[in-house]
């Protein structure tokens, strides 16, 4: 109808005029003014077969048959007693759809617990087994320090259902953010390569180019460390700070917060806006507690990377495609580049 400028048409398919109405002053006139005589209904093959022969109500030409289909409907299906009368079916099927829901939502996360067990429990039960037995004396990693700690009366500080929770809980928040974050960092850099040449130059200045760069040269990568931060900053792991429940209510910015308010606070837009970057703050007694771990994995992978290899875009791309994906923030295509090894063959086999 947009195309044919008009509000209102008529088109002849068959024997019949179809009118089409777009406007809503036509339409009111169709309903309301001439009500009457738009009461009937088409006829059809597929309306025929599915009343059996019009016997019933919507799709019925007007006549005896509409008349008296619609007072049983009216008067025994959706009179204000029949409404009053089904209301805890009604309740009921509301309350079906919303646990269906929820299950949905709860048995897709249980199915993914379900898989991350069957290969950590294993494993943690095994290092407990070790311990028990004497085989371990000495913690290798985090899954030996949980399970070596004792409390005053020299007993397991955790039970095995807390120590799983715990490694699940650390492995979920952590597994991928720096690999995420490095891969934004790397992206950006390569877009902007007078950015990615000074990181490269800070590096062969600090490190050089007879040995790989290590976690005690990072406090002199001042510029490696900014391009990382500014990698957390522009492409954050998640799009809010985890919910920040009030324990009372309180007044923050003049308003009013009663308690059990969820503070829901945005990762992008904080860190995108000019007004905190003289000035930038933590985020208090709930913040990350691996934040000096988290940005110095982060920082190391980046520097090796920019360290080991020159990097540029694929042939026939002029620039890395920096969308973000419409299901999280991270790229929306993975990371495609071409690294050329810029360090003698040697440092890159382990020794």
């Amino acid at each position: 109808m947009k195309e044919m400028n008009t509000e209102i048409a008529c088109i002849r398919l068959g024997n019949a005029y179809v009118i089409p109405v777009t406007c809503p002053t036509i339409a009111s006139e169709f309903l309301r003014k001439q009500d009457a005589t738009f009461t009937s209904r088409s006829l059809s093959m597929s309306a025929d077969l599915i009343t059996s022969g019009y016997s019933t109500t919507i799709f019925v030409p007007f006549g005896d048959q509409l008349k008296k289909m619609k007072k049983i409907i009216t008067n025994d299906f959706l009179s204000s007693p029949k409404h009053l009368w089904l209301h805890d079916k009604r309740t009921e099927e509301a309350d079906n759809l919303m646990f269906y829901v929820y299950n949905e939502c709860k048995n897709k996360v249980k199915e993914a617990l379900r898989i991350i067990k069957k290969y950590h429990d294993p494993i943690v039960q095994e290092k407990i087994k070790q311990w028990n037995d004497g085989l371990k004396v000495d913690a290798e990693d985090w899954l030996d320090v949980l399970i070596s700690l004792k409390d005053a009366s020299n007993n397991p500080s955790l039970t095995l259902e807390e120590i799983n929770a715990q490694i699940i809980e650390l492995m979920l928040a952590t597994v991928d953010n720096s690999s995420n974050t490095f891969e934004w960092a790397l992206a950006e850099m390569i877009n902007q390569p007078e950015l990615l040449h000074r990181a490269v130059e800070e590096l062969d200045t600090v490190v050089g180019k007879e040995r790989l760069v290590q976690e005690s040269d990072i406090p002199k990568l001042n510029y490696v460390k900014a391009c990382a931060k500014e990698a957390f900053r522009l492409h954050p792991i998640a799009p809010f700070i985890p919910l920040h429940v009030s324990m009372s209510d309180t007044m923050v910015g003049n308003y009013f917060i009663p308690k059990g308010s969820h503070a829901m606070l945005s990762r992008q837009e904080l860190g995108r806006n000019p007004k905190v970057w003289n000035e930038p703050y933590n985020t208090g007694r709930r913040g990350c507690p691996g934040v000096m771990l988290g940005t110095t994995m982060t920082v190391m992978l980046l520097a090796r990377l920019l360290h080991g290899f020159t990097w540029s875009a694929p042939p026939n791309v002029s620039s890395i495609n920096l969308a973000e994906s419409n299901d999280d923030i991270l790229l929306a295509e993975p990371l495609v580049a071409i690294a050329k090894p810029r360090l003698p063959s040697e440092l890159a086999i382990p020794t």
